[in-house]
């Protein structure tokens, strides 16, 4: 049994390429040795739209990928090095991910994102670390789609890691047999509801709410030119 945060991010800003080039191998190291105080056994490297190969202990390989309907986890040995945001179809994410023996999870699927909408092949959906007010609606979802559940941090910050992760019923730690597992229902989730976790999370509704990044499961079939966009859970 492995513990891991199959959702992290090694740096806290976006854009900035040129820095980021520095930066993440250190955002690297920063996010497993977080993990090792959290006594996980690794994370997921999933940073927004690319994917950099680290030689480090503890670590999957892994991509956000920012599809026309939101966010999808491709996490696995082979994902792809860049996506351009916005240019892939939820089911063409689905399908790039199989094609690398990878799995596709729908990320946060009640924050700026219809992904959940979608008739695609999808591997498991995720309760995101960063609102799991919406832990509920989104086991429901799961057992409509008679999908997993995994979980993930979404963190962007090394002290965020682990306070959403998964127990991961796996032979070994390596890509493979984290995918089959996945695949298979092998996986139970856990979240961490301290004082310190709590207190982050108010901070991060106060965010997506000013950004309208939250919704409502009735408020589902509301369009907009952002995907997912809506008031946030009560």
């Amino acid at each position: 049994m492995y513990a891991v945060d199959l959702h992290s991010h090694t740096r806290f800003f976006h854009g900035h390429e040129r820095a980021a080039e520095y930066y993440d191998p250190l955002g690297v190291r920063l996010l497993t040795e977080a993990a090792r105080l959290r006594n996980l056994d690794g994370v997921a490297l999933t940073n927004h739209d690319y994917y950099r190969e680290f030689d480090v202990a503890g670590t999957i390989p892994g991509i956000e990928v920012t599809t026309t309907h939101g966010h999808v986890l491709v996490v696995g040995p082979n994902p792809p090095s860049q996506t351009e945001p916005g240019d892939l179809s939820p089911e063409e994410a689905v399908e790039i991910a199989h094609d690398r023996g990878c799995a596709a999870i729908v990320a946060h699927p009640y924050r700026n994102s219809t992904v959940r909408e979608v008739d695609a092949d999808f591997d498991a959906i995720e309760i995101n670390g960063k609102h799991p007010r919406t832990e509920q609606w989104v086991r429901k979802l799961a057992d409509t789609h008679d999908l997993p559940l995994v979980g993930g941090s979404d963190a962007h910050y090394p002290f965020e890691v682990g306070r959403a992760y998964t127990e991961i019923d796996a032979e070994e730690f390596s890509p493979e047999a984290i995918v089959s597992a996945i695949r298979d229902g092998r996986v139970e989730t856990e979240v961490h509801y301290g004082r310190f976790n709590r207190a982050l999370r108010t901070l991060y509704q106060r965010i997506h709410e000013e950004k309208d990044y939250l919704q409502r499961p009735e408020e589902a079939e509301v369009e907009s030119e952002t995907p997912g966009v809506g008031k946030p859970p009560q």
